[in-house]
């Protein structure tokens, strides 16, 4: 195994090692690029933008999540598999450290053994074992379980779990952050059956896939969580009780 090697892992390249084998895969990615810019656009007409380095930093892990993603479903090799998924892998672990501490205001020591678990999550997740009847297309074309995708599983339940609980807090950040995790089934749903759906999205003369969809519903994804996070994660913003003196006045 080396760096170099090619990667054959989707639907639309097939095992095609040429540059722009993934048309659809590579170009879609600009939308990534897209939310890191607005994101960036909506940081700096925030008041004290200089101070915002968390909301900052997610944006910047947004532009290279798209830069990765389109280095991997261009030269398709392992050394941009790594430019792929580190990105994600980091911004999924900020993320989820923001998140517990800017929303749910966690004490430090909880958000660490959290994360801690959320990783450990990460890694066995793609380990559990799938029917191979289930995909019959993915395992016959050498790819994991359900594609890969039970990987990103822990995700979508940080999503939804985190978005619940603010929810019933009534914090403003739980919509956004909830309908990110639909949103993000969706996409995850949209990854797995590439395979399965290869020969039933032929464009422009060549099967296609899911996995384009799977980078603009995540676009949409970190957009929402990006835009929670501008609006509602301040950490200027933290509710006070009410003194003794204030209360005796009212």
């Amino acid at each position: 195994m080396t760096w170099t090697e090619k990667i054959f892992a989707y639907c639309e390249r097939a095992s095609d090692p040429g540059f722009w084998a993934e048309p659809f895969n590579a170009i879609s990615n600009v939308a990534f690029l897209l939310v890191g810019i607005v994101g960036a656009a909506q940081l700096a007409r925030q008041p004290r933008p200089s101070g915002r380095i968390a909301e900052w930093g997610l944006a910047l892990l947004i532009v290279l999540i798209g830069t990765g993603s389109f280095l991997f479903h261009t030269y398709a090799t392992r050394w941009a598999s790594v430019a792929d998924t580190a990105p994600i892998g980091i911004f999924m672990i900020c993320y989820l450290a923001y998140a517990l501490r800017r929303f749910l205001r966690l004490n430090v020591l909880a958000v660490i053994l959290l994360v801690g678990v959320f990783i450990l999550a990460l890694r066995y997740a793609s380990a559990i074992p799938c029917d191979p009847a289930l995909l019959p297309v993915t395992i016959a074309a050498g790819r994991p379980c359900f594609n890969g995708s039970l990987g990103y599983v822990p995700a979508l339940g940080a999503l939804v779990l985190i978005g619940g609980v603010l929810l019933l807090r009534r914090h403003p950040a739980g919509w956004p952050v909830f309908l990110a995790g639909g949103i993000f089934a969706v996409s995850l749903a949209l990854r797995t059956v590439d395979f399965e759906f290869c020969t039933r999205t032929l464009l422009l003369g060549s099967p296609r896939g899911t996995h384009a969809l799977w980078h603009v519903l995540n676009a949409l994804v970190l957009f929402a969580l990006l835009s929670a996070a501008i609006r509602h994660g301040s950490s200027s913003v933290i509710p006070e009780a009410p003194s003794e003196v204030n209360r005796i006045a009212h």
